[in-house]
């Protein structure tokens, strides 16, 4: 049985990743005004590999260690997911608010419990699924059904929630063989050889600006992929899946400080029944390992 606050932790280094991400992407939609989504989601794992250079420097000879792997297939599909997943989201960030976007991404969560039990061998009892369903229904009530969002643009964060969550299934099963570094070092490079193949294609030259924010971003980027390892290392995958719920409250304190867009009763509403599906799970996890 898993000790409660070693599951606590797990879901506090899950909300802090989510909140890295939240800002990373904030920070793509204000730049899918210049520069091509895909282009943007190549500059962010440029960001990250590049910090992740600095940090090799300082451990010399142990590097070729600290990169040993087995599995280097599976680190390789599973940064492709995660590649997929952002290019999707991207290029709906440049036709739809932040919010919008991230409500429809959160289907990802209940696919996580879907994957967890035949890939993880997770049990996943009512619950969780309660919590789960529980967030589905807040992001029902700020998506509106009818309200304009079904189009053929909703179904990329929906195609990229998909993928997310095979990519978070993925995370879980290195946890247990593979060292932080060496993930989110494969994370990293693999990201940028993804991203790389449709430069050719879609090349914008970028300006100095851009090229700073690729940096902050592959900072911000690194912290959230640390913290989401550790997060899948301390918890099971299906318990931590109510908790991406959070994303839209991120959400929606960047899009009001940058794109002044003001949350509305239904995103206020929704919010809170996916905060407390959260916080439900996390109150039921601690009575039953009391």
């Amino acid at each position: 049985m898993q000790d409660h606050k070693q599951t606590q932790a797990g879901i506090l280094f899950l909300l802090g990743s989510i909140g890295f991400i939240t800002v990373v992407d904030t920070a793509a939609k204000y730049m899918t005004t210049s520069l091509p989504p895909v282009e943007l989601v190549w500059g962010y794992f440029l960001g990250i590999f590049t910090c992740l250079l600095g940090y090799s420097i300082t451990k010399g000879r142990r590097l070729p260690h600290l990169l040993a792997t087995k599995r280097l297939l599976l680190h390789f599909g599973r940064v492709g997911l995660l590649v997929l997943s952002i290019s999707l989201l991207f290029i709906a960030l440049r036709y739809m608010s932040l919010a919008d976007a991230t409500a429809i991404s959160f289907t990802s969560p209940l696919f996580i419990t879907i994957l967890a039990i035949p890939i993880l061998g997770e049990k996943v009892g009512k619950a969780r699924w309660l919590a789960v369903l529980g967030g589905l229904c807040g992001v029902l009530i700020i998506v509106r059904p009818g309200s304009g969002l079904a189009s053929w643009i909703s179904l990329l964060p929906l195609l990229g929630a998909i993928a997310f969550a095979g990519f978070q299934i993925a995370t879980r099963l290195l946890s247990s063989t593979e060292s932080t570094f060496a993930t989110l070092f494969y994370t990293g490079g693999f990201g940028l050889l993804w991203s790389s193949l449709a430069l050719p294609f879609i090349w914008v030259t970028p300006e100095p600006w851009h090229m700073l924010a690729f940096l902050i971003q592959g900072a911000l980027g690194m912290g959230a992929h640390l913290c989401m390892i550790r997060a899948f290392s301390l918890a099971e995958a299906s318990l931590l899946a109510p908790f991406n719920y959070s994303k839209i409250i991120w959400a929606s304190a960047t899009g009001y400080l940058v794109f002044g867009n003001i949350p509305t009763l239904n995103t206020l509403v929704g919010a809170a029944v996916i905060a407390l599906a959260g916080v439900f799970i996390m109150f039921r996890e601690r009575r039953k390992q009391a």
